[in-house]
């Protein structure tokens, strides 16, 4: 199974051409695509009175400027107006802007599904996102992943990554010490652990551990 009805919003030509291939290499067929924001929200409407709405919108965040006067002049105002007709509706963002801001600034006030940034070997990425967040999950793109990585000002060790994938699993912290000793990963006591944790949450500018989780998910890590 794969999503059914699928909205592109996508003003370039070429790329709008490469969305098709992706998503009928996909086995997606029923796809509409709209080169502005005015007439993707339209459609979203409609489809909606129609009891056919759709599955999933892939936007760019960047639309040029024509004869054509839009109300909506960007993907993420766009993104603003479905969320107000379709809150549950799938959203990937296809689009060459890679500022860590902007992209946090989607995935926590927004809550798109997935970002991929236009780049080499794209549309591989553009599958694997669309695949991802088929199945419920977050995604963004390895090239952008790297991006974040590098703006970070912690960087997150193995151990990190496996205390925190604990937490977001549901183990709780106090347990996590008897799963370390078992797979003899160390540190191992209780106390490395919330210093660890503390000290990332800290540089982060985190307070609780679900606003962590919630954070390493967006970027990737985990």
């Amino acid at each position: 199974m794969m999503f059914k009805r699928v909205l592109i919003a996508e003003d370039h030509e070429s790329a709008n051409i490469s969305l098709q291939k992706t998503l009928a290499d996909l086995g997606i067929v029923g796809t509409h695509y709209v080169y502005y924001c005015d007439h993707a929200l339209t459609w979203v409407q409609k489809a909606l009175k129609t009891d056919q709405p759709y599955d999933l919108l892939i936007t760019d965040l960047s639309f040029d400027e024509d004869n054509n006067l839009q109300k909506i002049s960007g993907g993420m105002e766009l993104i603003r107006a479905v969320r107000q007709e379709q809150p549950n509706l799938k959203i990937i963002v296809f689009s060459a802007e890679n500022k860590p801001a902007v992209i946090d600034i989607l995935y926590k006030e927004l809550d798109i599904n997935a970002y991929v940034r236009k780049a080499r070997n794209d549309a591989h990425e553009l599958k694997l996102a669309i695949n991802g967040v088929y199945k419920n999950n977050k995604y963004i793109s390895a090239n952008l992943r790297q991006t974040i990585k590098e703006k970070n000002a912690h960087e997150f060790t193995d151990f990190d990554v496996t205390i925190i994938s604990l937490l977001s699993r549901g183990t709780p912290q106090k347990d996590i010490p008897v799963y370390l000793q078992q797979n003899n990963i160390k540190p191992s006591g209780l106390s490395s652990v919330e210093k660890r944790l503390n000290l990332i949450k800290e540089i982060l500018g985190i307070s609780k551990n679900e606003q962590l989780i919630a954070y390493c998910k967006d970027i990737g890590i985990i």
